[in-house]
């Protein structure tokens, strides 16, 4: 139940923060994949390629291994390049990424020229069908709010 209450909470934040601005803060968008996130765990399934990420402040980040799976990264600490990179590395040993031993590299030309990595502190499983749906309500809210508004 109180996971309820704060879940609902946390939605009806987020449609008012669409609503008011374009954009979210990093700390909003933080906030809405952590809603969407399990428990962490140790490690995952990597096979050297991602379907996607996004970054979510300088200290996190989305990463989709595949259309229907993907994992909330939350780093040791300030991922300073992140914001700005075009693809980013992950570093695994064998078929795993592992929590507090791997790395995630920005990389591209907004990059710095000495490329810094960033430790994943934890790994958390996101549930893609339920953080679809809250982004499908989320940006029909705001198209609403838009018509209302004109």
């Amino acid at each position: 139940m109180k996971h309820a209450t704060l879940l609902a909470l946390l939605m009806a934040t987020m449609l008012a923060a669409c609503a008011t601005g374009p954009q979210q803060t990093d700390a909003e968008k933080l906030a809405f994949y952590r809603s969407h996130a399990g428990e962490p765990v140790k490690d995952f399934r990597y096979f050297g390629a991602i379907n996607g990420w996004s970054p979510l402040g300088d200290g996190a980040l989305a990463v989709w291994t595949k259309p229907s799976e993907a994992f909330l990264l939350e780093l040791s600490g300030p991922c300073l390049d992140l914001d700005y990179a075009a693809a980013i590395r992950i570093t695994h040993f064998g078929s795993r990424v592992s929590a507090r031993f791997d790395d995630v590299i920005p990389l591209g030309a907004g990059t710095s020229s000495i490329k810094v990595p960033c430790r994943i502190q934890t790994i958390r499983p996101l549930d893609v069908k339920a953080l679809r749906a809250s982004q499908k309500e989320l940006r029909e809210a705001a198209a609403v709010e838009r018509e209302a508004k004109s």
